[in-house]
């Protein structure tokens, strides 16, 4: 291969010198040595996102106007006005459904448990494309400016990775890092941290929500980029509001004004730790209904077969009953539907107290809190009303197949039970709590930005989001009963229910891996050998390109272990899927086929065959086709028999490697902080079977699952051999060093079962030097054979000579 490609390329002309090509290289080289390839990509990345966050924000504002305008303008008649409230958000829900479902499916959910599988190692398809950038910001557009209780963040976090994954791409024209396919994963992180960061103006929040979120190990190389990165595009995104008039300076984006000098009480701590445990059921409860909502739509029966068939239904029908029960002139009036989500923030967190408040007179600077106060229903009633029929209505358009997300409707929720909680504290202490002599009043609305934390960190799994919430409101007044209703949300939620994201993984199936608790005590009692696949396909240095094109044939392997040979199977590293496909299809190639011919005489090969014609000079017809694909087919043959040429094969010496005593816990904790998708097992060197995912996934679930302990296949047999081999009077055959070497081996084993804490002595912390020790043992090994053999011919020889001499004497 090698030759022919130094053949082809030795007859294509050197191009022409071209001063604009070298200035534009020089220009590159001097950018990447002053400034650095990570900061070029950095600023790149965040500016890109800041404008492409300020454009969607900005398309969705102007949407949901004209959306209030159409409704203002129609009071007179209800009926236009009733249609034109359900049918514009119909309009745009069913748009971005069916634009997503032609140009990419994968953009549809949310997109961070996609990502959390692909920061595990983990490839999926077509979701990291521009096909999918450009379905995701459309759909998720409309959906944000149809007035749906639908999210951004998610969404944007994978809008920000696809854009970093793209210009990670675009970035090889500086050759440097980006190309290493190692920096991929750092380069997603950063992504992530990006996407929140700048859907809300919070640098700091957003990069440790995006570490709790998608990773369970974080490199601390990758916070400065993430800090930085977030930052820039949060700083460009605020400069485009100011710019285009929404803001008069850089302010959080829901601005509070709560006091600073007293902002609560520490009567009121009971109150907001009941704030978050009762948030911590209310998110626990969110995900089950999550998740059923999604099971009930994935089973097989007539009315999800019509769906399925028909897919614009299911958005529009969701659509239809939430939009008609949020009309204002009709229910909606009891539950503040006239408000868009981010109206319903900024009036939750206001200094007002609602119930203090009459609806005939109202104060000024109200504003849009007035759509809370009915003259004929309790203030009360309406947040709770608000609460209730929100929850399912979030949690049902949640599972529309459009891009959205959960984090913006669960704020909403949370804000609106903490101001429920809030006015009832207000209602039962109203003159305020005593202090020093002064009367402080109750703040419902710090309670608002309490729930809102509590119950967005109780349904995510985060303690991050208050952090965000301070960053989001510009004060950090109430950090520390935010902290504890946050920790407390979480404790509760932790213990009922998975995170929404991980219950979205578990939904769809993901090869996810799932995650250890502390108090299970069988994960150090199982090992790779209960776990692992036994029957490992594998290429050895013997191997024809017959046996190749059977493996690739008959298995969907990313990568095939390499063999010294079938006898021994000592690993020798690990070949990649492309590799071998691309030599296999080579091997047998016609560019290959008429390079052999060029290589040898004239006369040979198939081409001799040929008949011609005397009087025309033209080929004979079907005698010469036939002649030429008996050769052909004949050559194949003979092609396919011989070895593989591994000299052509890029080959990894060190594929990861893990012994058949190595823990489950050892193992979950390898396979998380490295995101390895699998490993081969070894035993001495020698193959002797392979843990993925799939075998490791359900390993852990087999030993977690709640009241149940399960006990692997060879347990009884390990513990009864144990206590024999304990037991078992010490041989007092002599020693040798193959003996030797046996007796470590198995005291090795017995001591990597009999504790837990040490490792292992036949493992290795290089694979490499592993790989190199194995093969001496093989050699050494050969070298005994041989030693042994001799001293049987020495032996053999002593006796006959014995005999000759007793013959002679006789």
């Amino acid at each position: 291969m090698e030759s022919y490609l130094s053949h082809t390329s030795s007859t294509k002309k050197p191009r022409p010198y071209s001063k604009c090509q070298d200035c534009v290289a020089r220009i590159q080289r001097y950018i990447v040595t002053k400034l650095g390839e990570d900061w070029i990509f950095l600023v790149l990345l965040g500016l890109t996102m800041a404008l492409v966050s300020w454009s969607m924000d900005y398309t969705s504002a102007k949407s949901l106007q004209a959306y209030k305008w159409m409704h203002g303008e129609l009071r007179g008649n209800v009926l236009i006005q009733y249609l034109a409230w359900v049918v514009y958000p119909m309009v745009l829900v069913m748009f971005a459904s069916l634009f997503c479902n032609i140009v990419a499916p994968q953009a549809i959910g949310s997109g961070i448990p996609e990502l959390k599988t692909i920061l595990r190692g983990v490839v999926l398809k077509e979701y990291l494309t521009l096909k999918a950038f450009v379905a995701k910001v459309i759909g998720l557009t409309a959906g944000l400016g149809s007035g749906m209780p639908v999210g951004k963040e998610g969404p944007f976090v994978h809008i920000a990775s696809i854009c970093a994954a793209v210009l990670s791409k675009m970035m090889s024209i500086f050759s440097g890092v980006y190309e290493n396919p190692c920096g991929y994963t750092d380069i997603l992180t950063v992504g992530c941290a990006v996407g929140v960061g700048c859907c809300f103006g919070t640098p700091l929040g957003g990069v440790l929500f995006s570490i709790e979120v998608t990773s369970t190990y974080f490199a601390v190389r990758n916070y400065w980029r993430g800090y930085f990165a977030a930052t820039f595009s949060a700083f460009i995104f605020r400069v485009l509001s100011v710019w285009n008039k929404d803001a008069v300076t850089i302010t959080a984006l829901f601005r509070t004004n709560f006091r600073m000098d007293f902002p609560f009480d520490l009567q009121e701590l009971p109150a907001f730790a009941i704030i978050g445990i009762s948030c911590g059921f209310l998110g626990a409860f969110f995900v089950y209904l999550n998740r059923q909502v999604v099971l009930v739509m994935r089973r097989q029966t007539a009315l999800t077969r019509f769906l399925t068939k028909h897919r614009l239904i299911y958005p529009g029908a969701v659509t239809f009953v939430i939009a008609t029960l949020t009309f204002p002139p009709g229910f909606g009036q009891f539950m503040a539907g006239e408000l868009m989500p981010r109206e319903c923030i900024n009036s939750l967190f206001d200094n007002f107290t609602w119930t203090k408040l009459s609806a005939t007179a109202l104060p000024p600077g109200l504003g849009r809190s007035s759509a809370w106060l009915h003259p004929d229903v309790s203030v009360f009633l309406i947040l709770l009303l608000f609460f209730v029929m929100k929850f399912w209505m979030s949690a049902v358009s949640t599972t529309m197949p459009i891009p959205s997300g959960a984090f913006m409707p669960v704020f909403i929720l949370g804000a609106a039970f903490g101001r429920l909680v809030g006015e009832i504290m207000a209602t039962l202490f109203p003159n305020g709590i005593l202090f020093d002599g002064i009367v402080y009043r109750i703040l419902p609305g710090g309670y608002a930005v309490i729930g809102a934390a509590a119950l967005t960190g109780a349904v995510t799994h985060t303690v991050s989001t208050a952090v965000i919430c301070f960053e989001l409101t510009g004060q950090i007044s109430h950090i520390l009963p935010m902290m504890v209703a946050v920790i407390l949300a979480n404790m509760v939620a932790q213990g009922l229910q998975p995170s929404l994201y991980d219950s979205i993984i578990q939904v769809k199936k993901l090869p996810y891996l799932p995650e250890l608790s502390l108090g299970h005590i069988s994960k150090y009692n199982i090992f790779v050998e209960d776990m692992m696949v036994r029957k490992v396909n594998f290429l050895s240095s013997q191997s024809t390109y017959r046996e190749l094109g059977y493996l690739l044939d008959s298995t969907s392997l990313k990568t095939i272990p390499l063999v010294d040979s079938k006898e021994s199977m000592i690993l020798l590293g690990s070949i990649e899927r492309t590799e071998l496909q691309a030599i296999s299809d080579w091997w047998l190639s016609a560019e290959r086929r008429v390079f052999e011919r060029g290589q040898g005489s004239p006369g040979q090969g198939w081409e001799s065959f040929t008949f011609i014609d005397e009087e025309g000079g033209e080929v004979t017809g079907w005698m010469d086709g036939w002649m030429d694909r008996w050769n052909i087919k004949a050559w194949e043959e003979e092609e396919l028999d011989k070895p593989i040429s591994m000299e052509e094969i890029r080959i990894d010496p060190s594929p990861f490697q893990l012994v058949e005593r190595t823990s489950l816990h050892k193992t979950h904790t390898l396979f998380s902080l490295l995101g390895l998708s699998h490993a081969y097992v070894t035993s001495i060197g020698k193959l002797v079977g392979v843990v993925a995912l799939k075998e490791l996934q359900k390993a852990i679930e087999g030993s977690t699952r709640s009241g149940v302990r399960l006990r692997p296949p060879l347990a009884s047999f390990r513990d009864a051999n144990r206590k024999a081999k304990k037991h078992a009077a010490p041989p007092s055959t002599p020693s040798s060093p193959t003996r030797d070497r046996e007796l470590w081996g198995e005291g090795g084993k017995r001591e990597g079962g009999g504790e837990r804490n040490k490792e292992h002595p036949g493992y290795w912390s290089s694979v490499q030097a592993h790989s190199r020790l194995c093969r001496c043992s093989a050699y050494r090994e050969q070298e005994e054979q041989v030693h042994t053999v001799l001293l049987g011919l020495v032996v053999l020889e002593f006796l006959v000579a014995n005999n000759t001499f007793c013959k002679s004497l006789s």
